[in-house]
């Protein structure tokens, strides 16, 4: 798997992607656009490290946030939803954890919550240990460019919004 491979990928599908990122700070969408040229295929991305940025960024609930915290499924689904609704994009990735050091009994250094919208749809979440914070989030994005892939070269009808390129 490779950035041209995704890129190429998103100009067959017409497909814009847009980021939705927590504990990777934009560096999934950096990896993206490192290729000169992918301002075609890549529309924006959402660097939403604190909860009030996800609120105001991208309109995560604070119901969600208090009921299910900042590194959970739910949010990286309202993360990636929301950066779908505010791009032009038709496909959307979101990640959200703990890349530490630290974590808790209940949600330990490691934890990711990853969320695709648009194309596809998709939560999980990844535990990828403690190996530090580098290696989580260099596993993260790893992950998440994976997840495009994945999405963009299915099979299936287009379900994304309007946001796909001329």
């Amino acid at each position: 798997m490779s950035v041209p491979e995704i890129l190429a990928a998103a100009r067959t599908r017409r497909a814009m992607i847009a980021t939705a990122e927590s504990c990777t700070a934009g560096m999934i969408a950096a990896t993206l656009t490192d290729p000169a040229g992918a301002s075609d295929v890549f529309d924006c991305g959402f660097v939403t490290y604190s909860n009030a940025a996800k609120m105001r960024m991208l309109g995560v609930r604070r119901e969600t946030l208090d009921t299910h915290g900042a590194v959970s499924e739910a949010v990286a689904h309202e993360m990636a939803q929301g950066a779908l609704d505010r791009s032009q994009a038709a496909l959307a990735v979101a990640v959200t954890g703990i890349a530490g050091p630290g974590g808790s009994e209940y949600k330990p250094e490691g934890r990711v919550c990853f969320a695709l919208a648009g194309l596809a749809s998709h939560v999980e979440t990844v535990e990828f240990g403690a190996p530090g914070r580098s290696a989580v989030r260099h596993e993260t994005v790893q992950h998440a460019l994976a997840l495009l892939l994945g999405a963009l070269t299915q099979d299936g009808d287009q379900r994304g919004k309007v946001g796909r390129i001329p």
